[in-house]
């Protein structure tokens, strides 16, 4: 990948999307292309197939995609399936077609079946049934991984797949309906702590454990790969250390600095007991996470103050 070359990233305005614009620019590529999702909408392959026409990007980052946490997964499960299936076979296809150098796809942990053994290894992959709250994202993303490895395959197209744990950072999703456990977390705390709210309610036991990436180290994680590796089998990415809901909750009270109380709220959904990556293939290519997680939550609690 030259610093001249045309990349493209897709998703830019999106917490993955823009973390990667930053990197990189910060790395000196300046040959970046963007469209927001008004500007093209990647679910219509008539106009995905004009844009790489005209475009004619050497790189693809394929962030885009439809995210959300336990509640919005549930809720618009066909939503979750249709978007990112349409999104995601619309751009490889026409990475394809216009003869894409190099195509990296972002999947997710819970690709995984829910009860598979901890830490999560790459060969797990449809060795179990998923977890039914999200199942019809991880089919997407599942879909992606093969979309990728069927091209490479029949066509030897140079696509790659990446699978990043939960991730937190820049541009996160706060909305309580359908934000991921962390940013929801870091705004139920903020607002007691302005209100003065005696309490906070958890969903859930708060016994899962769930690992937590930065980010920008996402992003450096992805240029990395883009540079470095060429094989057909996915990567995950994370830092490979876990934490409990509980125990989560009680670093971000801190560190907002709230003085209530936590309260469970057992009738909610705790979702998959663990989910913790085996980061041993990333480390063996030479990378490996460098944010920890209390450093991480205090940056993104600051701009979080800064913007809220």
């Amino acid at each position: 990948m030259q610093q001249h070359q045309k990349i493209y990233v897709a998703g830019h305005r999106g917490m993955v999307g823009s973390a990667l614009v930053r990197k990189l620019q910060a790395l000196g590529y300046t040959n970046i292309v963007t469209r927001s999702s008004a500007e093209l909408d990647l679910r219509n392959q008539a106009a995905v197939q004009s844009f790489f026409k005209e475009e004619q990007p050497a790189f693809v980052f394929m962030a885009a995609a439809k995210v959300g946490g336990i509640h919005a997964n549930n809720t618009f499960r066909a939503d979750f399936i249709y978007d990112n299936l349409m999104m995601e076979a619309n751009v490889i296809h026409a990475a394809y077609q216009y003869q894409v150098e190099k195509l990296l796809f972002l999947g997710s942990s819970c690709i995984y079946p829910k009860l598979a053994p901890q830490p999560l290894k790459e060969a797990y992959l449809l060795d179990g049934q998923l977890e039914a709250t999200n199942e019809p994202y991880a089919i997407a993303k599942i879909a992606g991984i093969k979309l990728c490895e069927a091209y490479r395959a029949q066509y030897a197209c140079n696509f790659i797949s990446a699978m990043p744990t939960n991730l937190y950072g820049p541009n996160d999703n706060y909305d309580l309906q359908n934000a991921h456990v962390l940013p929801a977390l870091i705004r139920k705390f903020h607002e007691a702590k302005m209100q003065q709210a005696p309490e906070v309610v958890l969903w859930g036991t708060g016994k899962p454990m769930r690992e937590f990436l930065h980010v920008d180290d996402l992003a450096a994680a992805c240029c990395f790969l883009m540079q470095d590796y060429n094989e057909a089998e996915f990567v995950n990415i994370g830092t490979g250390v876990d934490i409990t809901i509980a125990a989560l909750a009680q670093l971000i009270k801190e560190i907002v600095g709230y003085e209530g109380n936590i309260v469970n709220d057992t009738t909610k959904p705790d979702g998959t007991p663990r989910k913790l990556m085996d980061v041993s293939k990333m480390k063996a290519l030479g990378w490996s996470a460098q944010i920890d997680l209390e450093n991480g939550i205090r940056s993104v609690y600051e701009a979080y103050k800064s913007t809220h």
